[in-house]
Formats: structure tokens, C-alpha cells, sequence
């Protein structure tokens, strides 16, 4: 009885919560450990089938570097990188639109579907949802000043047609999107995951960015977890960027919650998709987990 009696709490404290965050859209970025953990994978499918049935209307933009990394190697490429980006050569933008689109995109549609959800596959080429341009890599010389390098087919996002997505979140669909966006001449390209999950959120007007990474979320001291920053305020996100406290592959996700919010987005979360069922913790839970940026 007095675990029937827990669980009637846990979802009395959800209560306002799913009135609040009914019929609003949530984006979430789907990366990191969840995405190869079965466990975790599992967990992240039922979280997003629960929001949509008590009314929230959860879109996906999922990565896949790894298995990208991973397909290269087996077909005797070499990953190169500049600035962090990879360089995408022609041949290599087929194998990161073949892993993106026709495996990680389907997979994560079929785990939807198979839980009892009833979500749809996309890539910023259909409907034209995704528009993009030529991204240059950056570097520094020894002076400091900026070096810039032809990577290939990497893009940035020059606009979002959120029609389609729209369309489908009336129908009562998960839209799931690959980042992979279509140039002026129809050729692909490869975009951060982050950049496309701010910009889809930024174009929906999205009541929260929520961001899945394999840490805690932004440390005040990156070498001690206790050091969580609950809530961010993005002038001292800056601050922090400029001093060097957020670096790394934390950058692009910090800047990526800066441009949702910029663009209209209400919330934006970065936090730990190691932890099962993270999602419904931030949504439905009074301490919530993470950090979140705000204006």
C-alpha cells in the first residue's frame, strides 16, 4: 500500500506540470550515451511516448557522429577534423546521409512506434524543411587570428520551414529529424545536431529546448560535479565561454540554447541523458535536473 501511495504522490506532483506543459511543443535533442545504451534508448522512447500522450507534443532531432565515425572506418575512410567539424568530402556525405537518414533516423522511429507512439521520419530535405549553406572550418594561426578551411559538404542553417513539422504535431505525430539540410542546387549537407535542434525550435516557437548530453549539465568547476549551475542566465554564459570555463563541445550546445531563446524559444535545458527517464524528471518534477539557460 505504501508503494501504491508513492507512486499516487509522483504523479500528483506531476499534475501541474502536464496541465502547464499541455499542448505546447517541446524540442529535444537526442545524442550521446542515450543513443547506445539499450537501456537508456528504451527509456527516452517510453519518456517521449508519455509526453505525447498527456498532451505534449515532443519533436526529435537526433546525432550520430559515432556511427558515422564507425561506418567511415569500415569503408576505409579516415574521420579528419577541423575546428571540431568533419571534413565531408562527396563520398563521405553519402555514408553520413545513408547512417543519419536510412539507419539511426528509422531505428528511432521504429522504437517509437513499437512502444505505442505513432511518430514520422524526416530530413531537412523533405519539404524543403531544412535550407542550408557551405560551412567554412575555423582555426587559429599562431598569431591568434582567424584561419578559415573548405570542409565540404558541411552546412549551417540558412532557414526553417517548420510546415511540414506543423503539420504533422496537428496529426498527432513524432516528428523525428535527421540533420542533414539541402543546398541551393539540392546537394546535402551534414549540420551539427544541436544547430538543428535550436533553429527547428527557434522556427516553432517552442515552449522548451531541451539538449541530452553525457554530463550533469554547465559546472562552475568542470572537475567537480557538486558544482551544478541550476539555472544559467545567458550574459553569464558569455562570461563564461570568454574565460574558458565553457569549452569544448559544451560551446556549440551553450550557444545553440542562446539562439533558441534569442529566436523566441521560452526555455532551454542541457542535461544528463546518462540518467533513465531524464526527460520526464525535467518536465514533471518540482527539482527538475540540469542547467537551464535563460534570457
Amino acid at each position: 500500500m505504501e508503494q501504491a501511495l508513492d507512486r499516487a504522490h509522483i504523479l500528483i506532483e506531476a499534475l501541474p506540470y502536464i496541465r502547464k506543459f499541455h499542448g505546447r511543443t517541446v524540442v529535444v535533442k537526442y545524442g550521446g550515451n542515450a543513443m547506445i545504451s539499450s537501456e537508456l534508448k528504451r527509456a527516452v522512447m517510453q519518456d517521449l511516448v508519455l509526453m505525447k500522450l498527456v498532451g505534449i507534443n515532443p519533436v526529435v532531432v537526433h546525432g550520430g557522429g559515432p556511427e558515422i565515425t564507425a561506418m567511415l572506418k569500415r569503408v576505409g575512410k579516415k574521420s579528419e577534423f577541423v575546428g571540431g567539424l568533419r571534413i565531408t568530402d562527396a563520398e563521405t556525405m553519402e555514408i553520413v546521409e545513408m547512417v543519419l537518414v536510412g539507419k539511426i533516423n528509422k531505428e528511432i522511429v521504429a522504437q517509437i512506434n513499437h512502444i505505442g507512439g505513432r511518430a514520422v521520419g524526416l530530413s531537412g530535405k523533405d519539404a524543403g524543411l531544412i535550407k542550408a549553406r557551405k560551412k567554412l572550418g575555423r582555426t587559429y594561426n599562431e598569431q591568434g587570428e582567424e584561419v578559415f578551411h573548405d570542409i565540404g559538404y558541411v552546412g549551417e542553417v540558412e532557414e526553417v520551414n517548420p510546415a511540414i513539422l506543423e503539420s504533422l504535431i496537428h496529426q498527432d505525430y513524432i516528428p523525428v529529424v535527421a540533420p542533414v539540410g539541402v543546398g541551393e542546387e539540392g546537394e546535402s549537407y551534414n549540420i551539427n545536431a544541436d544547430t538543428v535542434a535550436g533553429e527547428i525550435a527557434a522556427a516553432l516557437k517552442a515552449d522548451k529546448l531541451i539538449l541530452l548530453t553525457d554530463v550533469p549539465g554547465i559546472l562552475a568547476d568542470p572537475a567537480d560535479p557538486s558544482t551544478l549551475i541550476s539555472v544559467l542566465k545567458v550574459e553569464e554564459a558569455r562570461h563564461m565561454i570568454k574565460e574558458g570555463r565553457i569549452d569544448g563541445g559544451m560551446i556549440p550546445k551553450v550557444e545553440c540554447c542562446m539562439e533558441a531563446l534569442a529566436g523566441g524559444v521560452a526555455t532551454t535545458h542541457i542535461i544528463d541523458g546518462r540518467l533513465p527517464h531524464s526527460l520526464l524528471l525535467e518536465l514533471f518534477t518540482d527539482a527538475g535536473i540540469g542547467t537551464m539557460v535563460v534570457e
